[in-house]
């Protein structure tokens, strides 16, 4: 993600945004710029790692992702665990291939350079949505953090929400490699 995304970002989280219920998506350009500056800062301090979903197709950015909340437990050089998250697509790239793809390289890389141990797949407990979609790809649901984080859900600002937490470890990363693999595959089939 660069500060140039930003007019597509806004583009991109324009339209219908009623499937925005439980995720923070910018609203307009000066929302975007803002947004985007947040997201970038965050790379900064070495908090997250944003990065824009383009749709190959037409080469349009359709939404975002990125990795967040690092942890160094065993003292490594790269992050033993990760978090993937902060995912939102705009209306016409839900439930296409787009998120199941970034999936794939964001577990990809996180396991197979990284070495990670785990990756943790958090949503908001109540966005069904999110959590069909996580169980979709093949993480396995470790439980629920009551008021865990700021919720964004509408009206909500200030006020923390309970938190679905999902894993891949080190040791299911084959399996869902395999899962995911055959789904992308089964889509350019399609």
């Amino acid at each position: 993600m660069r500060l140039d995304h930003v007019d597509e970002i806004a583009q991109a989280a324009s339209g219908d945004r009623s499937t925005f219920g439980w995720t923070q998506v910018p609203d307009g350009r000066e929302e975007a710029h803002a947004y985007v500056r947040w997201l970038l800062d965050d790379a900064a301090a070495g908090a997250a790692a944003p990065f824009v979903q383009r749709r190959l197709s037409d080469d349009t950015v359709v939404g975002c992702t990125r990795y967040l909340h690092p942890l160094w437990t065993l003292g490594r050089e790269h992050p033993d665990e990760i978090e993937v998250g902060g995912t939102w697509l705009s209306t016409d790239a839900q439930r296409s291939a787009v998120n199941t793809e970034a999936k794939l390289l964001l577990l990809a890389h996180a396991f197979d350079e990284w070495e990670v141990q785990r990756v943790a797949v958090c949503t908001d407990a109540r966005n069904e949505q999110s959590r069909t979609a996580i169980e979709r790809i093949g993480a396995t649901f470790e439980g629920v953090l009551r008021r865990h984080r700021r919720s964004t859900g509408p009206g909500e600002h200030g006020l923390l929400r309970d938190t679905a937490v999902y894993s891949v470890t080190r040791d299911d990363w084959p399996g869902v490699l395999s899962r995911l693999t055959a789904m992308v595959e089964q889509r350019e089939r399609t």
